[in-house]
């Protein structure tokens, strides 16, 4: 699976991940899309490497949703602790 499939799946995914932790965040929806797909590409490289999976099993696999879900909350953990409660 490539970079683009990832790109796709890292949009659903970064709003999959938004509802799974539902909050206030400084960003609107263009942050939420990039938190999902550099989630996204987090969680594919992850499968490669911690698990060894070669790119995961393909676009509709629940294993490569699942990483790259895993993949958008680990990132957008990480966004809320580096912003803080910063007002608009």
């Amino acid at each position: 699976m490539g970079i683009i499939a990832w790109i796709l799946i890292g949009l659903l995914a970064g709003a999959i991940a938004k509802a799974l932790m539902p909050g206030k965040d400084p960003g609107g929806c263009l942050i939420t899309m990039l938190i999902g797909i550099v989630g996204g590409l987090l969680g594919g490289w992850l499968g490669k490497v911690i698990f060894g999976v070669d790119s995961i099993d393909g676009f509709f696999s629940l294993s490569t949703w699942i990483a790259a879900v895993v993949g958008s909350v680990i990132v957008l953990a990480l966004y809320r602790v580096v912003t803080g409660n910063r007002a608009r």
